[in-house]
C-alpha cells in the first residue's frame, strides 16, 4: 500500500472517528461533554495534520510529472552545486550523548556549507543524505512532506545570527553611556510571561509604590497600615518572519552565501525590532515608545517655526524625564535632525549665540551629547517637525522578551521557476514599556515625567 493511500485512510478514520462523537451527543439531544469536545478537537486536528500531508505529496507527485515532461526535452533542474564531502568521523567527527561519532560543519564558511548541503537535499529527493545534516534533521518545516522534512540551523550559528541582529541595534543593544532595551529570555514551552510591577502613577504621599506611606507619629499614636499595589505587564510572543532567497549561481560559492544570509537576516531583523520598540503598534508586534500610554509629550513653543527644534524644546524635554532614569537615557533622533540642532540658539540681549556648536566652529567634530546624555540618529525616528523625530528615552526601562534563537526552515518551492532556494527565519518577541502612565511627581504636579519624552509635531 502507498504512503498516499495509507494517509488517505488514516484522514477517513479521523474524521469518523470525530463524527461519531457528535453524533453520539445529537442522538442523545445534549452538548458535548468536556472529554468528548476535546477528544474531537485532538481528532480533527490529527486529520488537518494529515490532510496537510496528503495535499503534499500530491503536489510533489505533480511537481514531478512536470519536472519529468520537462527532462523528456533535456532540460535540467538540478543546480549546478557540488556536494560538500561526507565526513568520517576521524575528519572531524564530535561524540554524540551514546558516544557514537557524528560528523559535523567545520572550518572556514562553515555555516554557508551548511546551506548548501541543505539545497542539495532539497533538490535532490532519493539522493544520499548528507551526513552531517541527520543530526540536525527537524520536523513539520517547510519540506515537500510537513511532517517528514527539513532541516533546522544548527543552534550555534543560529545563537551567532540573533547575536549578530543585536549588535546591529542601538535599541536592544544600547551604546557608549546608555543601556539598550531589558531582554527576558523565555525558555521551555512558554510563550509569554508576566511581570508584576508597582502600580505608580502619581508620588502623593500615600500614592508612592501604589500605596505605601510611611508617617512621623506622636508616643502611643495609632498606627495606620500601608501596602504597595501591583500591576500585571503581559508579554506574548509575536512572530517576525524572514526570507532570504539564493540564487544557484550565490549556492556554488560557500564563502559568498554565508556572507549574504548573515548580513540580510541580522540587518533586517535589527532594523524591524528596533523598529517596533520605537514604534510598535501592539498589534501583533511589540508596542513601541510611540504609542506607549506613558508616553509624555513637550509642546512646541508659541510661534515656533515649522520643522524646527529650539534650544527651549531641549530644555523642557530634559526636564520631563523621570528623575530615577536621567542617568540612562539617550537622544534618539531622525538624521534630518541635525540642522534643526546645529541652528539652535540662545538669546542673549537683542542677538542669540548658538548652543550646539563644538569649540572652534564647524571646523570641528559636533557634540555628541545634549545635556550630557548622547545624541545617536537612527533611521526610525520620524522626519524632522513630526511626533518621534527627537525621542529622550530610558531603553532599560522597556521590557522586551524572546524565545531565543530563531527557527528556521528552507525551501526549494517557493522561487523554483526562478532556480531560488528560499531561507526562513522565525523570531519569536514581544515587548512594551514598563510603566503604564505618566507620573506626577511629588512637587511641581502640572509637569509629568517618564522615562519617554517625545517633542509634540512643529507643521
Amino acid at each position: 500500500m502507498s504512503k498516499l493511500t495509507t494517509l488517505q485512510a488514516e484522514f477517513g478514520r479521523l474524521q469518523d472517528e470525530a463524527t461519531a462523537i457528535h453524533a453520539a451527543a445529537k442522538t442523545e439531544d445534549r452538548q458535548l461533554t468536556e472529554e468528548e469536545f476535546a477528544a474531537a478537537t485532538d481528532l480533527l486536528d490529527k486529520s488537518d495534520a494529515v490532510k496537510a500531508d496528503i495535499e503534499a505529496i500530491q503536489a510533489r507527485d505533480a511537481q514531478a510529472a512536470r519536472l519529468s515532461a520537462l527532462d523528456a526535452w533535456g532540460d535540467t533542474v538540478q543546480p549546478q552545486v557540488t556536494p560538500p564531502a561526507k565526513l568520517t568521523p576521524a575528519a572531524g567527527g564530535t561524540p554524540d550523548a551514546a558516544g557514537s561519532q557524528q560528523p559535523r560543519f567545520d572550518g572556514p564558511y562553515a555555516f554557508g556549507k551548511f546551506l548548501q548541503a541543505v539545497a542539495i537535499s532539497d533538490r535532490r529527493r532519493g539522493a544520499p543524505l548528507d551526513d552531517r545534516l541527520s543530526p540536525m534533521a527537524a520536523t513539520g518545516l517547510s519540506e515537500g512532506i510537513p511532517s517528514e522534512g527539513g532541516f533546522l540551523v544548527a543552534t550555534d550559528w543560529a545563537n551567532e545570527l540573533i547575536v549578530e541582529a543585536y549588535t546591529n541595534s542601538i535599541a536592544l543593544n544600547g551604546g557608549p553611556g546608555f543601556p539598550g532595551v531589558r531582554r527576558i529570555p523565555l525558555s521551555g514551552n512558554a510563550n509569554g510571561i508576566k511581570i508584576n510591577t508597582i502600580d505608580e502613577t502619581n508620588r502623593a504621599a500615600g500614592s508612592r509604590w501604589g500605596g505605601v506611606q510611611a508617617y512621623w507619629l506622636d508616643e502611643a499614636g495609632t498606627k495606620t497600615p500601608t501596602k504597595p499595589t501591583f500591576r500585571q505587564v503581559e508579554l506574548n510572543v509575536k512572530k517576525l518572519i524572514g526570507l532570504c532567497y539564493a540564487t544557484d549561481e550565490l549556492l556554488q560559492d560557500a564563502a559568498a552565501l554565508e556572507a549574504v544570509i548573515r548580513q540580510a537576516f541580522a540587518e533586517e531583523f535589527a532594523f524591524q525590532i528596533q523598529d517596533a520598540v520605537i514604534g510598535g503598534t501592539g498589534a501583533g508586534m511589540p508596542l513601541g515608545i510611540k504609542n506607549a500610554s506613558c508616553l509624555v509629550s513637550v509642546a512646541k513653543e508659541n510661534n515656533q517655526a515649522a520643522d524646527t527644534i529650539v534650544t527651549e524644546n531641549i530644555e523642557k524635554m530634559y526636564s520631563r524625564m523621570k528623575p530615577t532614569s536621567v542617568g540612562n537615557a539617550v537622544w534618539l533622533i531622525n538624521q534630518n535632525c541635525y540642522p534643526a540642532l546645529f541652528g539652535m540658539t540662545l538669546t542673549v540681549g537683542t542677538g542669540g549665540v548658538p548652543t550646539w556648536l563644538p569649540p572652534g566652529g564647524l571646523s570641528q567634530s559636533p557634540y555628541g551629547t545634549l545635556m550630557g546624555r548622547p545624541v545617536v540618529p537612527i533611521e526610525q525616528c520620524e522626519s524632522v517637525g513630526t511626533v518621534g523625530d527627537i525621542l529622550f528615552a530610558d531603553l532599560s526601562q522597556y521590557l522586551f522578551c524572546d524565545k531565543g534563537t530563531p527557527e528556521s526552515a528552507s525551501s526549494i518551492h517557493v522561487q523554483f521557476t526562478t532556480d531560488q532556494t528560499v531561507f526562513r527565519f522565525v523570531y519569536r518577541c514581544d515587548g512594551q514599556p514598563a510603566q503604564a502612565a505618566a507620573l506626577t511627581p511629588f512637587k511641581g504636579t502640572s509637569d509629568t515625567v517618564s522615562p519617554f519624552v517625545a517633542l509634540a509635531s512643529r507643521d
